[in-house]
């Protein structure tokens, strides 16, 4: 059967969470597959996606990088994806964080727009066990990018989305700023610009279930940062 759809899941010594996920994630339909890019995980995490490409063939596609980021990580990923027959493109986190009961729902909801968003702060939508660090952080960026730059989204920081795959081949991805978590916002303001059609579904977001977060405090402020330079760039425009 062809695949229509590739889940992209950046992976950093993910090595309990990546083969029970991939195996969740591929169990719905025949029709996923799924792309893993390794920043060269020192937990044998690249290892383990090795033998799952090996198990499944052409249904997971491994990209081993010596770099790091969960930006540049996730365009490595959706570079990958435009090159390939498929329809539709998801990234969504691999801790579990991200359920993928919602891939059904994604699917079904991005016929009718371009991208769908899987939103904590819509009706429905929840933020689940998150530490008043990231909470803050979390407030500070959605102000940035709804107010400031005038993003129509609740949730602008959210990771797990599902695009139609000319959206992500018309991104200018070699004028993005972001390197770590801003990615997710960054795509979503230069989405928008283009307009596209996005909408919000809401998800559960639950925080990791195994391993610990990769991000220091920089990865954290980066969506901040980076939606300031969007505003310069605005101003520019």
């Amino acid at each position: 059967m062809t695949l229509q759809t590739l889940v992209m899941l950046p992976t950093y010594n993910e090595r309990d969470n990546l083969q029970p996920i991939v195996e969740k994630i591929l169990g719905l339909s025949k029709e996923i597959g799924v792309v893993i890019v390794d920043d060269s995980s020192p937990d044998g995490t690249g290892e383990i996606a090795d033998e799952l490409a090996k198990r499944y063939g052409q249904r997971v596609h491994v990209i081993h990088r010596k770099e790091r980021g969960r930006g540049t990580a996730g365009i490595a990923g959706f570079q990958y994806i435009v090159t390939q027959p498929v329809k539709y493109a998801i990234e969504m986190d691999v801790d579990f964080s991200h359920n993928p009961k919602h891939i059904p729902e994604f699917l079904k909801e991005i016929e009718g727009v371009d991208v769908v968003v899987g939103s904590r702060f819509v009706q429905g939508g929840r933020d689940i066990d998150r530490g008043i660090q990231r909470r803050i952080i979390s407030r500070i960026s959605r102000f940035i990018y709804r107010l400031i730059l005038g993003l129509p989204i609740q949730d602008v920081g959210s990771g797990y989305k599902c695009y139609r795959k000319e959206v992500l081949a018309s991104l200018p991805w070699e004028r993005f700023y972001s390197t770590s978590i801003g990615i997710s916002m960054e795509e979503l303001f230069r989405i928008a610009r283009k307009g596209y059609k996005i909408k919000e579904i809401p998800i559960h977001f639950v925080d990791r279930r195994a391993g610990k977060s990769k991000l220091g405090l920089r990865g954290y402020l980066e969506p901040s940062i980076v939606g300031i330079r969007l505003v310069f760039e605005l101003g520019r425009a």
